[in-house]
Formats: structure tokens, C-alpha cells, sequence
């Protein structure tokens, strides 16, 4: 599958979209709670389907207003509980928890249900009560939204979205592979990542820097941060305040995302094959904190998997305990006296001279691949 992200322009009737997200979340809250008295009471826990019938039944019964509702959007919701409780009974996570309405950010229409699009403009359907003909009737209500690219495929579901700025996003769904195979170059590189002297070294001996967009602009957040504090809380300048935050913590995290992104077609476009280790991200943050949060390590590795399926180039993981730091890359004696702030150290054994990244990438790329 891949994902169009499309952003919504700034229209009167997006308070629309608003309105029908917190409903969403009052189904959603309602749900878990449920489920969690049940289990309470002894009772068993009930699947998709159950929970469905249960929702027409309330629909009858205690919440008529959710008439107004779409269908669709509800159904998918009650999807998404029940696939956090499957994963929870396989331990494949934790309990699902109950989101609070400002991180309840996103509906899902299914294919051809309750949405119609025509270039660049997508129309909703939205149920309201007539009290002349004592029915519901359907209220088509048009959002044009920035079309700087065409999708591909067919369409399986649509999804809104409300990010913390307060804009609304369209993000349309299709089953489309996009696959763009590169020439080959014959080359394979082993990468080590780092904290002190480069972001990333390759085998190669190139260092390639991080631009560290939280550590530029942290003076500015604490800044924000001290006037948000001297704001009467949920004063029309607390909200203003807080809305200037969010955009700042977007533009680093646009920063961060958009590095990324080119360094990963950096080094699809100039080798065939990627050899990088596995960190312990956990212990890193328990060490360095903030630090490692800003350099974003697992984002970088998630882009890089995306684009070597894409590009049809070979990324390989070596195992955390692989030993790569230590080892002389040239004849392999290990170096057991070698401390973290010993950039650059030489071999006792054949007197070669190393600088530590290096030898660690090299050594990472002999691990993952042979190389004599």
C-alpha cells in the first residue's frame, strides 16, 4: 500500500471536521470502557462483530445521536479497538489505553463510502435530522484540499486527520507498489552510527554530519516555554502560545525527516548493498537522553528499509554484540583497553592506525557481507 498525504486549505466548514472527530472519540472512549467493565464483571471479552451489534443496539436504545454519525467511520474505529486488544492477548504490546479528545486525531472512511473525490476536491457525507419529514437526510459538504502530485492505484480507504497546529490533512490509501529499481553499482558499504564526531561513518571513510535541528532551536522552545507559563490557562494567548510551540516542534521534526530522507537516497543511488548494527536505543536515551531523541536513529533505519525495497538494493543488520569497535580491521587482534574517548588509536600487534569509526564501519561491512 502507499499513502498520499494532502493538505486541507483553511475553509469555514472544516469546523465540521472537528465537530465529527470528537463524536468519533466519545464512540471510542465509550468502547473502552466497556470493554474494560466487562472484565471487571467476569464477563468475556467481545470481538469486532460484537461490538457492532452492540452499537446498533445503543443506537436503539441509550445513544440515538450517534444516528448522525457515519456508519463507516464507526465501524472502523471499533476496528481499530479490537485489533489493539489482539495484539495485547498475543503480547505483541501493551493494554490499550484510552486517548484524551486532543490526541484522538484521525477518522478512516473505507473505499467508496460516505466520500466522493473529483480532482482536487473531496466531498463528505454528514447526516442530519429534518424535524419537517421526521428523517435523516444526507448533507454533502465539498473540502478542496493542495493536489501538488496524482495518486496511483485504486483507492482502498480515505482517512482525515488533525494534526497539533489545528490543520486538517487527507490522507488517501491506494494499492500501489511503488517500486523504482536503480542501476547498479557494485559497491557495499558498512555504516556506523555515532554521537560524537559524525552522525554517520562509512567504510568508505566518508563522516557524514547531523544537522541537529532540536539543539538550533532549543533557545527558542525553552523561549515559548517560560511565556507559555506566565498565560492564564486556556486564555485566548495561552492557546496562541501553544500553537506556536506545536509549529515549532513540526519544523523539527520536518527538519530532522526531510535529512533523513535524502541521506537514505544518498545511499541507495551510490551502493548495492548497506550493512548497518542494531542499537540499543533504550540504554542510549537512559545515557544521552535528548540527544539521541534528536538524531533519531530507528526513524533513519525505518526510511532507509523503505527505500532499499524500493530502489531494490540489499540492507543487512548485524546483531548488537558483534563485536566491530575493538578489533583491528587490518589483522584483527582485539583491542581491550580502547575507552570511548579514544578516537583514534593504533594496533599493537600490526601497528596499523586506525581512527575508531572507520574501523568500526569497516568492521561492520565484513561482518554483514564477506569481504576478504
Amino acid at each position: 500500500m502507499k499513502t498520499y498525504k494532502y493538505p486541507l486549505y483553511n475553509q469555514s466548514n472544516t469546523i465540521r471536521i472537528g465537530n465529527l472527530l470528537d463524536d468519533i472519540w466519545q464512540v471510542h472512549v465509550y468502547f473502552h470502557e466497556w470493554q474494560r467493565q466487562r472484565y471487571k464483571d467476569g464477563l468475556p471479552y467481545v470481538n469486532y462483530e460484537g461490538m457492532c451489534d452492540h452499537l446498533k443496539h445503543l443506537k436503539e436504545t441509550t445513544h440515538p445521536h450517534w444516528n448522525a454519525l457515519p456508519s463507516q467511520a464507526m465501524q472502523q474505529e471499533l476496528k481499530r479497538i479490537h485489533k489493539a486488544y489482539d495484539r495485547f492477548f498475543k503480547k505483541l504490546g501493551g493494554r490499550p489505553h484510552i486517548k484524551p479528545r486532543r490526541k484522538f486525531k484521525s477518522i478512516t472512511y473505507p473505499s467508496s463510502a460516505g466520500w466522493s473525490l473529483y480532482n482536487n476536491r473531496i466531498t463528505l457525507s454528514f447526516r442530519k435530522w429534518n424535524p419537517d419529514t421526521r428523517k435523516w437526510q444526507f448533507d454533502k459538504v465539498p473540502y478542496t484540499f493542495h493536489k501538488p502530485r496524482q495518486w496511483h492505484g485504486t483507492i482502498t480507504e480515505v482517512t482525515l486527520k488533525r494534526d497539533s497546529c489545528g490543520r486538517y490533512w487527507l490522507c488517501i490509501t491506494t494499492d500501489y507498489t511503488d517500486f523504482r529499481p536503480l542501476p547498479t553499482t557494485g559497491k557495499s558499504v558498512g555504516a556506523d552510527f555515532g554521537m560524537k564526531d559524525a552522525y554517520l561513518t562509512l567504510s568508505t571513510g566518508e563522516k557524514i554530519q547531523h544537522p541537529h535541528p532540536l539543539k538550533h532551536s532549543l533557545k527558542k522552545l525553552r523561549s515559548l516555554n517560560q511565556t507559555l507559563s506566565r498565560k492564564v490557562k486556556g486564555s485566548h494567548g495561552w492557546w496562541r502560545c501553544v500553537r506556536q510551540i506545536a509549529r515549532l516542534y513540526e519544523k523539527i521534526s520536518n527538519q530532522r525527516e526531510d535529512f533523513h530522507w535524502q541521506l537514505a537516497s544518498k545511499l541507495c543511488k551510490k551502493f548495492d548493498t548497506i550493512v548497518l548494527e542494531t542499537l540499543n536505543l533504550d540504554g542510549m536515551k537512559r545515557l544521552w537522553g535528548r540527544k539521541v531523541s534528536d538524531l533519531g536513529f530507528y526513524q533513519f533505519v525505518k526510511i532507509l528499509r523503505y527505500k532499499c525495497s524500493k530502489h531494490k538494493r540489499l540492507l543487512k543488520e548485524i546483531d548488537q554484540w558483534t563485536p566491530t569497535t575493538k578489533p583491528c580491521s587490518n589483522c584483527g587482534y582485539p583491542n581491550e583497553y580502547l575507552s570511548l574517548s579514544d578516537r583514534q588509536w593504533t594496533c599493537s600487534e600490526c601497528g596499523s592506525h586506525h581512527d575508531r569509526d572507520i574501523n568500526a564501519a569497516i568492521n561492520i561491512l565484513r561482518a554483514g557481507i564477506a569481504v576478504t
